[in-house]
């Protein structure tokens, strides 16, 4: 069973160990001096962000989501429990409190892509480089009800 409460700081390291494994099993796309210096940034802020986490039956961390208002800034999901409904279950959790709900994937990364498109998200745009500047286009996306 999967429940989902906020983070507090003694979860910041799995929260890392998450983002780690995850972007391991999703971002090959990533150089590796480039994936270095992101978890450098993660690592930075990530343990003090007010994170959504999405637990197992002993409380321990799966997947997390950073929201900013209605902006999911991030989503990630241990790859052990990829597949098992953690990512739509954090996202189910976004829209609960903001019905219109936007965020960025890399447009490398097919299996998210194709995740929120399953989820109903539309794309509204395009960026040719990250926030930071690195040549990793993304998409811009919006949720879209299904009626």
């Amino acid at each position: 069973m999967i429940s989902i409460r906020p983070s507090t700081p003694a979860d910041g390291e799995r929260a890392v160990q998450i983002w780690r494994d995850a972007v391991d099993a999703t971002h090959d796309f990533l150089t590796s001096e480039d994936r270095n210096a992101i978890e450098a940034e993660v690592r930075s802020f990530l343990p003090l962000a007010p994170l959504w986490l999405a637990v197992d039956a002993d409380d321990r961390a799966i997947g997390f989501l950073l929201l900013d208002d209605a902006s999911m800034e991030a989503l990630f999901i241990d790859p052990a429990h990829r597949g098992a409904g953690v990512g739509r279950a954090l996202v189910a959790h976004a829209l609960a409190d903001h019905p219109i709900l936007t965020t960025e994937v890399n447009e490398q990364n097919a299996q998210a892509v194709g995740f929120y498109e399953r989820l109903g998200f539309l794309p509204i745009g395009r960026s040719e480089r990250d926030g930071q500047g690195r040549p990793y286009p993304l998409i811009h996306l919006r949720f879209a009800p299904q009626n």
